[in-house]
């Protein structure tokens, strides 16, 4: 939980260092704008945003907080502090800014939509669809309006609501991928082809982000259709190298084709991109137990039990290996 408090005011910011996230151009140019102009709340905003992309979450706080003490009428500098805060499970300061970002602009629709999402998440479904309604009513093309109803209605187990409302966002929205992804989720739980069209368009809203295509290829091994689940992940993987579940997963299909040398190596891949993964640790080890590679399965099952004290099946691996010698 962040819980950083707001720096006092003043004309003139305390210089930061130069060094860590700091130095990072974009942040390090707006940092000397700051120190020519401590009082404006835009540079502050600003800054807390690129700190935000950077990963430094408690620095962006301290900023946004600055920026609300010297500002205090712009909406989206509290809701901002609100998304912050429940990112990090601080629901009740949260609530608190998101509700001073509602009373500032009551049409404000990022406000409502933020806080339609916390009311969600707290299972306060009655009260999210009140606030997404509110920004329905003002914006009836509202991609994310619909996306976000049709969660609620995922949460309340009413299927057929939520596909609607999902479709209607991609009716306002074409380009709103979370829906397309939504849709596809749908139909593949009810083991319908239409899925991969709608996975398929996800990825071509955003190829950069490959979640489309690998919920294709998902499709496809859960349908038992493993050369073509194979042929995504190798798409997959020609654009991002370094997507490690494309390589567990052609390693999982590799080991129920008893191809055990193939799987191991892709076992092997994910160890290098995640070294904490268990499971790959755990399932490079099978492979070995099946090749009759006792040593190398033992060592992989015990590494998988040092990453994860609680993985069953590799302790198992490892009593029973130990109890060969």
């Amino acid at each position: 939980m962040l819980g950083l408090t707001a720096c006092g005011g003043g004309s003139k910011a305390p210089q930061q260092p130069v060094s860590g996230v700091f130095a990072v151009p974009e942040i390090a140019e707006v940092s000397a704008r700051i120190e020519k102009d401590g009082n404006n709340a835009a540079l502050y905003y600003k800054r807390a945003m690129l700190l935000r992309e950077q990963g430094a979450d408690s620095l962006a706080l301290t900023d946004l907080k600055k920026t609300v003490s010297l500002d205090s009428s712009k909406a989206y500098y509290f809701s901002s502090i609100g998304e912050l805060l429940f990112e990090h499970k601080d629901v009740q300061g949260s609530i608190k800014y998101f509700k001073k970002a509602i009373g500032i602009d009551p049409n404000d629709p990022v406000s409502h939509l933020k806080y339609a999402k916390l009311l969600m998440f707290t299972d306060n479904n009655q009260e999210a669809f009140t606030e997404i309604n509110t920004v329905l009513r003002r914006n009836p093309y509202s991609g994310e309006a619909y996306f976000l109803k049709g969660m609620v209605y995922k949460n309340l187990k009413d299927t057929n609501k939520a596909l609607s409302s999902f479709q209607t966002s991609i009716q306002v929205d074409p380009q709103y991928q979370p829906s397309f992804l939504q849709l596809g989720a749908i139909y593949a739980s009810r083991k319908d082809s239409l899925a991969l069209r709608y996975f398929e368009n996800a990825y071509l809203i955003d190829s950069s982000q490959m979640i489309g295509r690998y919920s294709q290829a998902m499709f496809y091994q859960d349908a038992g259709a493993y050369e073509k689940a194979k042929a995504v992940y190798r798409k997959i993987i020609l654009k991002d190298p370094q997507y490690a579940d494309a390589f567990f997963n052609m390693g999982w299909i590799l080991m129920r084709q008893d191809s055990f040398e193939k799987a191991a190596r892709q076992f092997d891949l994910v160890t290098r991109i995640e070294p904490a993964n268990a499971g790959a640790y755990y399932n490079r080890g099978v492979c070995y137990e099946l090749m009759h590679r006792t040593r190398e399965a033992l060592s992989d099952y015990r590494q998988a039990v040092e990453l994860d004290d609680t993985y069953t099946e590799a302790k198992s691996g490892v009593q029973r290996l130990s109890s060969q010698k």
